[in-house]
């Protein structure tokens, strides 16, 4: 995350936001915009998100793209995943009604220029959710995915590599890693 565009109240992110092109996120006052995405970054937030979809509609949740704004109350952040899982009624915020504070689930796809963060200050901020489950990071460079599971208040990290399996125990699913990174057009 680079230097804030402006320094903003909620309100005035909001107003901000609405007259936006692109996506801004809000971090205790600062406002910052968000960098676009490159095609494999797209591919690979689309096949997770899909195949999460697939596995967990019978289980009542609902999977949502980078369009959903998260907010996390505790830390005064809102921000935007690559991809979210809700597994219950939604809950918005009180201060903002277009964000959503109770994913179970949360996938970033890392990219050179937003790996620091989302390993580090993003992340810090998602702990402090407390209906997450799940932190998955997606590699783009290699079949490589990372899974912070929460277990009591301890987070336990387990990876995956080409020809294992991405497992969610939250949700009792397991995704093949070859599965999120097979690309149609190669077959």
């Amino acid at each position: 995350m680079g230097e804030p565009a402006t320094h903003a109240t909620y309100a005035e992110y909001l107003a901000l936001e609405a007259a936006s092109e692109v996506r801004l996120e809000f971090v205790d006052g600062c406002v910052y915009a968000m960098a676009g995405g490159t095609p494999e970054h797209a591919r690979l937030a689309m096949a997770i998100g899909a195949e999460l979809r697939v596995m967990l509609r019978a289980k009542g949740c609902a999977v949502y793209s980078s369009d959903l704004k998260l907010r996390i109350d505790a830390t005064n952040r809102s921000t935007y995943a690559d991809v979210a899982v809700v597994c219950s009624e939604e809950q918005r915020s009180d201060i903002d009604p277009n964000a959503v504070t109770n994913p179970a689930i949360i996938v970033e796809v890392l990219s050179p220029s937003t790996e620091a963060a989302d390993r580090g200050e993003k992340w810090r901020h998602y702990q402090r959710l407390p209906s997450l489950r799940e932190y998955v990071l997606i590699s783009q460079g290699e079949p490589y995915v990372e899974v912070f599971r929460r277990e009591g208040d301890e987070w336990i990290l387990r990876t995956s590599v080409a020809g294992g399996l991405l497992e969610l125990p939250s949700q009792g699913v397991s995704i093949a890693v070859d599965t999120i990174y097979a690309d149609p057009r190669s077959t």
